[in-house]
């Protein structure tokens, strides 16, 4: 297959605006989660949360944009700006360049926003851009738009597992003939409206230390902490004139779980193992996972049974560094990408922060208390999303 790039990144997470000031924050253990700021009539059902705070929407954006966009999209355009340009690609040929971006719940802050004009003020009082901001697919064609880019779009939402899925679909378009794809996900809905929404899962953390709210694998694991955020990149063809870049997207696979009661496992072994035979990746190669972490028992449980199934018990270094975010959905994926990437160029396996009481019942070899030495050529991303998608990305340095 085709050798498909990442070339240029951008971030947007709660502990930093930029690949290497979030990859210092993962190595020394700085967090980003905090108490919840958007409080409504009622206490928020998530004490905690990972909020981006430094990040100042008109010191990066023209004001012109500031009206019709949610927080997820200034996100998502500012990090796609930045990749674009750490690629050194000037869009000269739009039609050779797409737009392919991931997201969980569209634009909750800004529809709660027009939702509230609307029943206090009238419909009068409603924005325009109301029509599109809300959208899940406002993110690829804002991008799009500003750096006109008129090859391949489209938009994934399978929840936490979409910003794998979106990368993975860019990739076979840059496979297919496409100069350039920009590719990730973002996602932003810690506003009253946004958590109402989440609830339903019932694995939203109402731990209120930010030191032991968040726990994967460990024994008191009580559920996740949300957060916003993500990363977008660049996807281009390798073209063999020693273009510097983060490393390869090498394999990706998905499977969808059985209906909860059904009896049947999970289907996650599947979607690694695909993807481990669509990189050529022996499971000895894979220097560290980077996984899911939902967090919650019988979650934590599935996820360490299926490493074991492909590596063997407590066979591969396994890490959760989203424990220093939350959990950002569709930006989580993307964003661990990243981190697989600067964890091989570096040699290292990151932390997973303020674990410290690791099941023992689970097959699992969570890296803790600081970073190990990594010992191989490749990495394993994994994400699931709520309502029973899997997938999994193999990535190389």
């Amino acid at each position: 297959m085709t050798d498909v790039m990442v070339t240029g990144a951008g971030v947007v997470a709660p502990n930093g605006l930029s690949p290497g000031d979030y990859w210092t924050a993962v190595l020394n253990g700085r967090s980003g989660i905090r108490p919840t700021t958007a409080t409504g009539p009622v206490a928020s059902p998530a004490p905690l949360s990972g909020q981006v705070d430094a990040f100042v929407a008109k010191e990066h954006l023209p004001g012109r944009l500031l009206p019709q966009t949610d927080p997820m999209t200034r996100y998502a355009l500012f990090a796609a700006g930045r990749a674009i340009e750490e690629s050194g690609v000037e869009p000269d040929a739009p039609l050779d360049m797409g737009v392919i971006t991931a997201s969980a719940s569209g634009g909750f802050d800004f529809g709660q926003r027009e939702l509230q004009h609307l029943w206090s003020e009238g419909p009068d009082h409603v924005s325009a851009y109301m029509s599109f901001a809300w959208f899940y697919a406002v993110n690829t064609g804002q991008i799009s738009i500003r750096h006109g880019l008129r090859g391949p779009v489209g938009v994934l939402v399978t929840e936490q597992a979409g910003g794998l899925d979106a990368v993975a679909h860019a990739r076979r378009k840059v496979v297919a003939g496409a100069r350039l794809m920009v590719t990730g996900g973002m996602d932003s809905s810690l506003c009253p409206y946004g958590l109402a929404a989440q609830v339903r899962s019932g694995r939203l953390s109402t731990g209120s230390d930010p030191a032991t709210a968040y726990l994967p694998f460990d024994r008191r694991a009580r559920g996740h902490v949300p957060g916003e955020g993500g990363a977008m990149f660049t996807l281009e063809e390798a073209d063999g004139q020693g273009r510097r870049g983060y490393g390869r997207i090498a394999g990706y696979g998905a499977s969808f779980d059985p209906p909860p009661g059904s009896g049947r496992p999970s289907t996650l072994v599947r979607a690694i193992e695909t993807a481990l035979s669509d990189a050529d990746v022996a499971p000895a190669d894979v220097a560290m996972v980077i996984a899911d972490a939902a967090a919650v028992p019988e979650l934590d449980v599935a996820e360490a049974e299926a490493l074991a199934a492909v590596f063997g018990p407590r066979g591969v270094p396994v890490t959760a560094p989203k424990t220093l975010t939350g959990r950002l959905y569709s930006g989580a994926g993307p964003l661990d990408i990243l981190t697989a990437l600067l964890a091989l160029r570096d040699g290292v396996v990151p932390p997973t922060a303020n674990v410290t009481d690791v099941d023992p019942e689970l097959p699992v070899d969570l890296v803790l208390g600081a970073p190990r030495p990594a010992s191989g050529t490749a990495a394993l991303v994994v994400a699931r999303g709520f309502g029973g998608f899997n997938s999994a990305m193999v990535v190389r340095a």
